[in-house]
């Protein structure tokens, strides 16, 4: 029992020193561990809650809260057929989700100005009638797999943005 607890230590500790981090996680800067989301959708909105508390920060409740505010303008999201099967029924689709962000202090300092993020993915629509409601759930995975990896290019430039500013 004992060397079942001292080998669980040891992997641990080397797990640890060898820089091994959860999938997802991200090391923010200090004034990054508030940040406030101004608009957004509620899907976009749930994913900046997964990545912060991924990375032991929080989404702010308020401006006055927060060491950086994500402004977020023109979001949406479009789908379209790219390819029809020869009786007319779309196999192919295309998904975009596009928005605009700016990143401000709390006393709405620009600190970087208006910029978009962009993401599409492509998805083939079997028409088989038992396959029709799973494609239905993997679109929604492909969605929020989009949501993610906004939230993730916006955190990525943020620290950048803040990095920069602290040298």
């Amino acid at each position: 029992m004992l060397t079942k607890k001292a080998v669980i230590f040891v992997m641990a500790l080397f797990l640890s020193a060898c820089g091994y981090h959860l999938r997802g996680a991200l090391e923010l800067p200090t004034n990054m561990k508030n940040v406030y989301v101004e608009g957004g959708s509620s899907p976009l909105l749930e994913q900046f809650k997964q990545v912060m508390k991924s990375s032991s920060a929080q989404l702010a409740s308020s401006r006055k809260d927060a060491g950086i505010v994500v402004k977020i303008a023109n979001e949406e999201f479009n789908r379209r057929v790219l390819s029809l099967s020869s009786r007319g029924k779309s196999n192919e689709f295309e998904l975009e989700y596009r928005l605009d962000y700016e990143l401000a202090d709390a006393k709405d300092a620009v600190l970087m100005p208006r910029q978009s993020v962009d993401v599409r993915r492509e998805y083939f629509n079997s028409q088989q009638g038992d396959v029709m409601i799973a494609k239905d759930q993997e679109e929604a995975v492909i969605r929020n797999e989009m949501y993610q990896q906004a939230v993730q290019t916006i955190v990525n430039r943020a620290r950048v943005v803040l990095e920069a500013g602290a040298k």
